[in-house]
C-alpha cells in the first residue's frame, strides 16, 4: 500500500551477503581512513594469533608487497576446506564470504579468541579488490580467489605440503579507503605488541617497498613488554612485579613497574585485543591496586596520620600491562576498544589482590618503595588541589572569568569556534587584528611554557601561561577534565617557523598529550602552517610553504623578490589572515594519536631528563628535518 510520498515496501532494501559491508564499512572497521586500512591487517593477523592461543601456531609472517597488497602467513592448523554440511560449499569459502561464520562461537576449536563475531576476515575480503587464500592441510595445498568479496574461483588443489597453516593475501580497495598506503612502523608497533603478549610467538614483518624488516619474539612475555615501555626511564625497582592467576577458565596476567616520572602508562588487553578505552578488567586492576597497597601501608605502619592513598596517587609513575584471556569476551563494538563483561571486574580484582599481597609479603623493599612513591604523589596532589583553585579565582582573571589576555570570539557554539594559541605578544596582536572575531579566539603566550614532562601537576598549575590555557579551554585538567565543557572544538597551535617555534610547539604538544589527551583523541588539536616565503613579482604576491614549493614557483618567474619569514610578527594582520587563518585558504595539520605507546616514548626522549636517548633520536632522524633554521 503506497501513499502520496511514494515511500512503501518497494523502497526497503535488503543488502545481501557482504554488500552491507561495502556500503557501510565504518560499522565494521571503525573508519575508512588510515586507521581502518591498518585494521584490515590486524583482523587477519588476529586469526593467526587465535591459532597461537589455541596452541597450534608458533610463527606469523607479514609482508607488504610493492603493489600495496599484504600477505599474512602462519603455521597453524589451516582453515578447514571440507564441505560444510549445511551450505554444501567448502568451509574455507563460507569463512571468507559469509558474515558471522567461524569456529569461535563454541569453545571446541578455540577456548579463547580475539575474533569474537565471525566477521573479521570476511569483512577484509569484502573491502578488498581481490583476496587469495592458500591453506596447507591434510598433506595438500588448497587455494581460492575472491574479488570484492565474491568467489572468483573454485577451491583448487595446487600441490602437496607436509606443513600446515594459512596464507592470506589481499589488496585494499581504493574505492573504499581514502588512503591505501600501509605504514610499516604502524604495523610493526601492533605486531611487536602481539609478540609481547604471546610469550615465544615469532612474528616478522617485511616491507618489499623499502627492504625494511622487523623480527619480534619475546620469551619474557609481558615482563619484557613493561621493560620495553620503561626504556630510557629511571625505574624504582627491578625486575617488574609479575604474577599470573587462573580461575573458571579466565587467566589474568599482570606485570608492573614504577619509574620516577609523573605519568601513568597502563595498557590493558583482552584475548590479545588492545582495549584502548579500558573496561571491566582495568577497573578491577585499579581497584585491587589501591586496596592492596593501602592495606599493606596500614599493616606496615608506613604512613603517618593514617592518610589513605588515592588511585591517582598510585598511578603516578606506574607502567603496567594487564592481559586477560577469557572464553566469551563482550567487546563494545566490532573494533573492540572496551571490554564489557561485568563478572570480569570481580574476578580480576580478586586475583590481582591475591597476587599483589603475595608479592608484597615476599618483596617488602619493593612494596615500601611503591608506598613512598604514592605518598609523595599524595602530598603533591593536595598542593595541586590548591593550585587548581587558583585557576578558578576571578581576581587572577578578567571580569568574565576568562584570562585577560584572551581575545574571545562572539559565537557560543563550541563546534563552530576555534582558538589560536599564538607564540609571542607581537604575533598575538597581528592575529587579533586579522582574525574573524565571530568564531576565532586568540590567546598569546609569553615565552615558553613549562616542560610538563619534568614536573608534577602542582608545579604545572603554578605556571601562569598554562593556567590561562586551562581556563580558556574550559575542560579542566587531570581528574577534573571534562571534554563536554570544551569551549572550542579546534585548538590551533600557531608558532614561528624557527627553532624556538618548534620547541614551543613541542612543549604545547607534550602538555596536551600528558594532561589533555582526550582533546587529541577527539581531533580538536591542530597545528597552523604559516608560509615560509613571500614571493613578489611586480604587483603579484604569492606565498610558499616549503622549499620545494618555493623552487617550483620561482622556476616559473624571472628574478622575483623573495622574503623569508622567520616569525609570525613579520606578517601584518592582513597577510596572517590570508595565509594562515582564512578557512578557505589556510593549511592546518590535525594532530592524531595512532600509537599512544610510541608517542609516550617520543615525548619522554625529547622532553625527559636523559640526554643520550635524545642525542640518538636526533642523529637517527636528522635526515628527516625540513626547513632547518640555522
Amino acid at each position: 500500500m503506497s501513499d502520496a510520498t511514494g515511500y512503501d515496501a518497494s523502497q526497503i532494501q535488503v543488502l545481501e551477503g557482504l554488500e552491507a559491508v561495502r556500503r557501510r564499512p565504518s560499522m565494521y572497521i571503525g573508519s575508512t581512513d588510515t586507521l581502518g586500512l591498518h585494521h584490515l591487517v590486524y583482523e587477519v593477523v588476529d586469526n593467526s594469533v587465535d591459532e597461537a592461543l589455541a596452541g597450534y601456531c608458533t610463527e606469523i609472517n607479514v609482508t607488504i608487497h610493492e603493489d600495496g597488497s599484504v600477505r599474512v602467513q602462519d603455521n597453524g592448523r589451516g582453515i578447514p576446506v571440507d564441505i560444510h554440511p549445511q551450505y554444501n560449499r567448502p568451509a574455507l569459502e563460507i569463512v571468507m564470504t559469509v558474515l558471522h561464520a567461524g569456529g569461535k562461537f563454541n569453545h571446541e576449536s578455540y577456548s579463547v579468541s580475539g575474533g569474537l563475531h565471525g566477521v573479521g576476515v570476511s569483512v577484509v575480503n569484502a573491502l578488498s579488490v581481490w583476496m587469495e587464500v592458500e591453506v596447507r592441510r591434510n598433506g595438500r595445498v588448497y587455494w581460492q580467489r575472491y574479488e570484492h568479496g565474491n568467489v572468483a574461483s573454485e577451491v583448487e588443489v595446487r600441490g602437496t605440503s607436509e606443513q600446515t597453516g594459512t596464507t592470506t593475501t589481499f589488496q585494499p580497495d581504493p574505492a573504499i579507503f581514502e588512503e591505501t598506503n600501509y605504514n610499516f612502523d604502524t604495523l610493526s608497533a601492533r605486531l611487536r605488541e602481539l609478540a609481547f603478549l604471546n610469550r615465544g610467538l615469532k612474528i616478522t614483518i617485511t616491507d618489499e617497498r623499502t627492504g625494511k624488516e622487523n623480527d619480534f619474539c619475546y620469551e619474557g612475555g609481558i615482563i619484557s613488554f613493561v621493560e620495553y615501555l620503561n626504556t630510557n626511564k629511571e625505574v624504582l625497582h627491578k625486575p617488574p612485579v609479575y604474577f599470573s592467576r587462573s580461575k573458571n577458565g579466565t587467566q589474568v596476567e599482570v606485570a608492573l613497574q614504577y619509574n620516577n616520572s609523573y605519568n601513568e602508562n597502563v595498557f590493558s588487553y583482552a584475548n590479545d585485543i588492545n582495549t584502548r578505552e579500558g573496561g571491566t578488567h582495568l577497573m578491577g586492576f585499579r581497584a585491587a591496586l589501591t586496596k592492596t597497597v593501602n592495606e599493606y601501608a596500614k599493616e606496615s605502619k608506613l604512613l603517618k596520620n593514617d592518610p589513605k592513598l588515592g588511585g591517582e596517587d598510585l598511578r603516578e609513575g606506574l607502567v603496567a600491562v594487564i592481559s586477560v584471556k577469557l572464553p566469551d569476551p563482550q567487546f563494545e563494538g566490532q573494533t573492540k576498544t572496551r571490554l564489557g563483561n561485568s563478572s570480569i571486574r570481580g574476578i580480576v580484582e580478586s586475583m590481582v589482590s591475591e597476587g599483589l599481597a603475595e608479592y608484597f609479603e615476599e618483596n617488602p623493599i619493593v612494596a615500601t618503595t611503591i608506598v613512598e612513591k604514592a605518598a609523595e604523589a599524595l602530598r603533591a596532589r593536595e598542593a595541586a588541589r590548591k593550585a587548581k583553585e587558583l585557576t578558578r579565582r576571578k581576581n587572577a582573571l578578567g571580569s568574565s572569568g576568562l584570562p585577560g589576555k584572551l581575545a574571545d570570539c562572539s559565537d557560543n557554539d563550541p563546534s563552530k569556534c576555534e582558538i589560536y594559541i599564538v607564540e609571542g605578544e607581537s604575533a598575538g596582536g597581528s592575529a587579533k587584528q586579522g582574525r574573524n572575531r565571530h568564531f576565532q579566539a586568540i590567546l598569546p603566550l609569553r615565552g615558553k611554557i613549562l616542560n610538563v614532562e619534568r614536573a608534577r601537576l602542582d608545579k604545572i598549575l603554578k605556571n601562569a601561561e598554562i593556567r590561562n590555557m586551562i581556563v580558556a579551554l574550559g575542560t579542566g585538567i587531570g581528574d577534573d577534565f571534562d571534554l563536554t565543557k570544551a569551549r572550542y572544538h579546534r585548538v590551533v597551535i600557531m608558532t614561528d617557523a624557527d627553532v624556538d617555534g618548534s620547541h614551543i610547539r613541542t612543549l604545547l604538544l607534550t602538555f596536551f598529550f600528558r594532561h589533555m589527551r582526550h582533546l587529541i583523541e577527539a581531533g580538536y588539536i591542530y597545528i597552523a602552517q604559516p608560509p615560509l616565503y613571500q614571493i613578489k613579482k611586480g604587483k603579484q604576491v604569492s606565498y610558499a610553504y616549503s622549499d620545494e614549493e618555493l623552487n617550483r614557483m620561482t622556476k616559473a618567474m624571472a628574478k622575483p623578490s623573495i622574503q623569508r619569514y622567520k616569525g609570525l610578527g613579520e606578517m601584518n594582520p592582513e597577510q596572517l589572515w590570508e595565509t594562515t587563518m582564512n578557512p578557505e585558504k589556510r593549511t592546518m595539520l590535525k594532530v592524531t594519536l595512532e600509537d599512544a605507546m610510541e608517542a609516550d616514548q617520543v615525548f619522554n626522549i625529547l622532553m625527559g631528563d636523559s640526554v643520550e636517548p635524545r642525542r640518538a633520536f636526533i642523529e637517527a632522524h636528522a635526515r628527516d628535518v625540513k626547513n632547518l633554521d640555522v
